[in-house]
């Protein structure tokens, strides 16, 4: 029988190096993977993916890559055995890839290409769920030992940048603490950190520059606002607009996740074919786990999950031409809520935190989404037809000239918008915030920031009888 770690154990002298001899042992239904950061003559990250009992190996010099654009090269060298997975530690000078070793990163992996017994294949597609590492990769093989390690377009493309992760998922210790064997010196810094028992990474990265806000003052706002956002976040189906690099960097939504946080929970949808897990925040924690992955815009469906097929929550986003005055814009709100009042439906308002307000009812009858969708759209064309020359139910930009597009369209299912007290991932960071009915001459409808929210909680709550 052929010794897969041939190479491994003959390269090494165990006597001298940490590092595991290992044996080959019988590789388990669920295939583990893992990164180690290596300070050797090079510095550079080693991959690994289980297989046939020992970990095929490559060496990646500048580190794996969130960006679909980076193809990153990857040398294949020797397999090294299953219980490398775990190992940190300083490797001796002199020996064979002396020098520290971080445990970067660990998880599951699972192909999504058919992969041959003997791993001899051109393209490998698979399925990373790690602690740093998520989603689809593919690693192609184009000369000798020689390959590349791409990420695939998904939901976490553009989801970090490995530079944020300096520590180990081992020890939280830096490469210089491997190196001199030293304790961490960021455990103190990471309890300061952790909110509703999440460990919040890179808590000074700042998400917006003017004012200058980061990734913890916005976990924080969460973490604050929860009680009056909660009731209508939980248990209904959301999608994230994430944010990893900053204002300025990529935003993308995802609504699919790769996570076992307990706060969060998952339903399966679609066809026999298509069907895809789709994800809903439980509590606080749920909340934050969320924001530590990058996710600051929360749009929810309009419907719970344990009633998928009956919406309780309409809303009405009032789009103006770019040139139209806020006067006009008040005015058409003033309008909405007129006809609302006249069918009989109790309405409440919220700034948008982008041009518009949001007009948002409580449906109290149990219909179908069709008819939900075709009693909004009836709404809307109503005011089209009794004021045609202030409003328009056409989504097309060419219609909306000197007009306000009354947005129904989100009540239609699959349809999110977004959440209130939410906040946008747009200048000054602006918030959708609930107010009052009296205050629509008082608040513009991206007035009111992140600061102001957290001041204005100290206030009466104006949609407090919303779901009684």
């Amino acid at each position: 029988m052929v010794n897969k770690l041939k190479n491994y154990q003959t390269k090494r002298n165990f006597q001298k190096t940490p590092e595991p001899k290992g044996k080959v042992v019988k590789s388990q239904k669920t295939l583990h993977f893992c990164v180690q950061h290596h300070l050797a003559r090079k510095d550079h990250y080693d991959f690994r993916l289980e297989w046939q009992g020992v970990l095929k190996s490559w060496a990646v010099p500048k580190g794996p890559s969130y960006n679909p654009q980076d193809k990153r090269l990857a040398i294949m060298v020797e397999d090294h055995p299953l219980s490398y997975r775990t190992f940190e530690g300083v490797i001796p000078a002199g020996e064979y890839g002396g020098g520290p070793v971080m445990l970067w990163d660990e998880g599951t992996w699972e192909p999504v290409t058919k992969i041959p017994q003997n791993f001899k294949t051109k393209i490998l597609k698979f399925k990373l769920n790690g602690q740093r590492l998520k989603g689809l990769f593919t690693l192609v093989h184009f000369k000798d030992n020689n390959w590349l390690l791409i990420k695939d377009v998904d939901e976490f493309h553009l989801f970090k940048n490995i530079d944020e992760f300096p520590t180990s998922i081992k020890t939280k210790r830096t490469m210089e603490e491997i190196a001199q064997d030293k304790p961490s010196k960021n455990n103190t810094d990471l309890k300061k950190n952790i909110i509703e028992n999440v460990t919040i990474t890179s808590p000074d990265k700042v998400i917006f520059k003017r004012p200058q806000i980061t990734k913890k003052e916005i976990a924080l706002y969460y973490q604050k606002v929860a009680p009056r956002m909660l009731p209508f976040l939980k248990n209904r189906l959301v999608s994230f607009l994430c944010n990893p690099d900053g204002f300025n960097g990529e935003k993308f939504f995802k609504k699919h996740l790769n996570t076992n946080n307990p706060g969060i929970g998952k339903v399966n949808l679609g066809s026999k074919l298509t069907k895809k897990d789709y994800y809903y925040i439980k509590n606080t924690e749920g909340l934050i786990a969320e924001v530590q992955m990058n996710s600051y815009e929360f749009h929810l469906w309009g419907s719970t999950i344990k009633d998928l097929n009956h919406p309780d929550i309409m809303v009405f986003d009032l789009d103006p031409d770019e040139k139209l005055s806020l006067v006009k814009l008040r005015q058409g709100v003033r309008d909405l809520k007129e006809i609302l009042d006249e069918l009989g439906l109790k309405s409440y308002l919220k700034t948008s935190g982008g041009k518009g307000y949001h007009v948002v009812v409580p449906f109290k009858e149990k219909v179908t989404w069709r008819k939900f969708r075709n009693i909004s759209k009836a709404i809307a064309e109503l005011m089209e037809t009794k004021w045609p020359d202030k409003y328009t139910s056409n989504i097309r930009k060419n219609k909306r000239t000197g007009r306000i597009f009354i947005d129904w369209i989100r009540n239609t299912k699959g349809a999110t918008s977004v959440c209130p007290y939410s906040i946008r991932l747009r200048k000054k960071c602006a918030v959708s915030m609930p107010i009052a009915w009296e205050d629509l001459t008082k608040i513009k409808p991206a007035e009111i920031t992140m600061a102001k929210a957290l001041k204005m909680l100290e206030q009466k709550d104006p949609w407090a009888d919303f779901f009684s």
